[in-house]
């Protein structure tokens, strides 16, 4: 829930990022990751918890930030090596001149992020005209987008409202708008409302799977510079995630200790998110008419985030990433 409602403040945090340039964080041989709290970075928790980065040879530190805005600027600066962000993020940045690249992605949203209406709205198309409730600048965002881009809309054909996803069970239930975007625990509720008959689930993000995805990221100097440092990081997701399929109960709990929650809540917040097996992580670096690959989600992100003002242009998509570790493992 954190990490989803800071979506919004995140970019006003990029200029942060340039206020101090210093070589990344390798104290005593141990590689700090900035991360937050959040369900589909349960791999790296388990990693964390049976040192599973041992056999790499290194120790990981995980830096927990309580603002996820805030980890692209530790990132510049070096206070941490790298960190998991979400890929908006690192459209951001680097449009502002950064290095930071994408390594690998770690999750995207399954489902997790939905546009809710009332059963009388069948299919996209019948938005326009109609008042949609949403975050701006944020997944609720970048998910409306797509939708209407598939239905031959755009922004300019709706009634655009302003309102955090928390809100719009309310204001449905309400009957001040008739549809709105938001995510888990929310979405249910919604659903949920008037027996099961008033409201329902228009599109998700089942429907654009990898459009809001988690990655992990490292400054390209970095990269370069300790190339295997980074392959310990990428192989501990792996491993951790070997050990979830293996392991769910063990694995449930070891999350739910980080997340503050039971291990029957972690199984089912999981269903909202879908972590990517190893032979699938080079997916979002291919170029297809998928939105699982950064070629389409980039480019989407890319040009809302313009069009808003919040960047000057567009980065090119083979600037935001750097796969030369992940093609050197696959070999």
């Amino acid at each position: 829930m954190l990490r989803r409602f800071a979506h919004s403040l995140r970019l006003a945090g990029i200029a942060l990022a340039f206020a101090v340039s210093a070589p990344a964080a390798f104290a005593a041989g141990t590689i700090k990751i900035g991360t937050v709290v959040w369900i589909g970075y349960g791999p790296y928790y388990v990693a964390d918890a049976l040192d599973l980065f041992k056999k790499s040879g290194v120790k990981v530190d995980l830096q927990f930030f309580t603002d996820p805005a805030l980890i692209p600027a530790a990132v510049e600066s070096g206070a941490v090596t790298g960190g998991m962000v979400t890929y908006d993020q690192v459209i951001g940045i680097v449009a502002k001149g950064s290095t930071q690249r994408v390594v690998m992605p770690i999750d995207y949203s399954n489902g997790g992020d939905a546009i809710v209406t009332s059963t009388s709205i069948t299919k996209v198309a019948d938005l326009k005209g109609k008042k949609v409730a949403f975050n701006p600048l944020s997944p609720s965002d970048f998910l409306l987008s797509y939708a209407l881009k598939t239905a031959g809309l755009g922004e300019k054909d709706i009634e655009p409202v302003n309102m955090t996803p928390e809100a719009i069970p309310a204001a449905l239930a309400s009957g001040s708008l008739q549809a709105g975007v938001t995510y888990e625990p929310s979405v249910s509720q919604v659903v949920g409302m008037g027996d099961g008959k008033k409201f329902h689930v228009l599109m998700s993000t089942k429907n654009a799977p990898g459009l809001i995805t988690d990655v992990l990221v490292f400054k390209k100097e970095t990269i370069k510079s300790n190339p295997k440092d980074v392959r310990a990081l990428i192989q501990g997701y792996i491993d951790g995630l070997e050990y979830m399929k293996k392991n769910p109960d063990d694995a449930a709990k070891i999350i739910g200790k980080v997340l503050g929650i039971s291990a029957a809540e972690v199984k089912e917040q999981l269903s909202g998110v879908y972590n990517l097996e190893a032979k699938e992580l080079a997916s979002v670096f291919a170029k297809t008419k998928e939105t699982t690959s950064f070629f389409v989600s980039g480019e989407l992100i890319g040009n809302i985030l313009k069009t808003k003002g919040q960047i000057a242009a567009v980065p090119k998509i083979e600037d935001t990433f750097d796969d030369s570790v992940l093609k050197a493992m696959k070999k």
